[in-house]
């Protein structure tokens, strides 16, 4: 008997230290592992200066999140020209304050916000696993999902208030406008495709007459959203909700983007291509977790310092 199962009770036992060891890496280190990642992008009119934005996004914030939220106000050293909220701030609805709090110093910035489905509702205990299962079916969100029953609705209309009162242009299915060291910033924004708020035949059209540069901006980067916005001639597409994939596969990469975005644009700069129109895409790997899912492997939490350069 000994010689029979030993060695599968051996096997099983070290398995189970790996998987607990891997879990408690992911949970307790990843997860609070804060990045920033750096990307040049080159949008900008010949002679430009170069302008810094900062982009953050899914900061799913939770009460009692300190290192997050230190974190978060100590970005506002890297003195931006801009800041861009992509949202899902929420993973928690006693969290506003918080949110603002950790904000706060970077709400002292130009800055512009899109809200994500956590900002309304608050988020539902379920298997992992699922999200690998709608990626076989194509559903994602209510994308071919039933509506959602049950949910918590968050409190988001003192963040929407806050937000406005610093200055930050709402683009929930909407257009807006910065002037910054002489350039004209036109942004046209979406309301979460995620849960079908999106409205683009409301701002559709191209970007604005005499703009310097025009921008999209959305939550969730779903193909409708990327195709209309490149269709109609923008070059720059700011996006987060895939956590980069959070739990993501060593030398391989995400297995899931939450959305029908492939794989391989799961984080970070790519383009995107429709006919003869193509456009800068940014899609960042946000910096917080589902509250039931505090983890995050292979995928460090970050917010991006985007350079937007003159074109070459």
């Amino acid at each position: 008997m000994r010689a029979r199962y030993g060695v599968p009770l051996k096997v099983t036992a070290v398995g189970a230290a790996v998987g607990a060891a891997g879990l408690a890496y992911a949970a307790g280190f990843e997860a609070r592992s804060f990045r920033l990642r750096r990307v040049t992008v080159p949008v900008l009119p010949h002679g430009a200066r170069p302008l810094r934005v900062l982009q953050v996004s899914d900061i799913h914030m939770v009460c009692g999140q300190r290192k997050k939220r230190a974190w978060l106000q100590s970005l506002a050293g890297l003195r931006p020209d801009f800041v861009v909220n992509t949202g899902d701030n929420l993973s928690d609805p006693d969290a506003v304050p918080e949110v603002l709090d950790a904000l706060g110093p970077l709400m002292e910035f130009p800055g512009v916000y899109v809200f994500g489905s956590n900002d309304y509702y608050g988020p539902k205990l379920r298997n992992p696993a699922r999200y690998l299962l709608e990626k076989v079916q194509g559903k994602h969100g209510l994308n071919g999902n039933a509506p959602a029953v049950g949910v918590v609705h968050n409190p988001w209309e003192p963040m929407r208030d806050a937000f406005d009162e610093a200055g930050w242009l709402d683009l929930s299915n909407t257009r807006g406008r910065l002037k910054l060291d002489g350039l004209e910033l036109a942004f046209t924004g979406l309301d979460d495709p995620h849960i079908k708020r999106d409205r683009y035949a409301e701002v559709q059209g191209g970007p604005e007459t005499g703009a310097d540069l025009s921008i999209g901006v959305v939550h969730a980067p779903y193909l409708r959203s990327l195709d209309a916005f490149t269709a109609d001639g923008y070059p720059l597409i700011l996006a987060g909700h895939t956590h980069g994939g959070q739990l993501c596969i060593p030398f391989y990469g995400a297995l899931v983007t939450n959305c029908d975005l492939d794989t391989d644009r799961v984080k970070g700069l790519s383009t995107h291509t429709v006919g003869d129109q193509r456009a800068y895409l940014h899609v960042s790997a946000g910096c917080g977790t589902n509250r039931y899912t505090p983890v995050r492997f292979a995928c460090p939490p970050e917010a991006t310092l985007l350079t937007l350069a003159p074109k070459a």
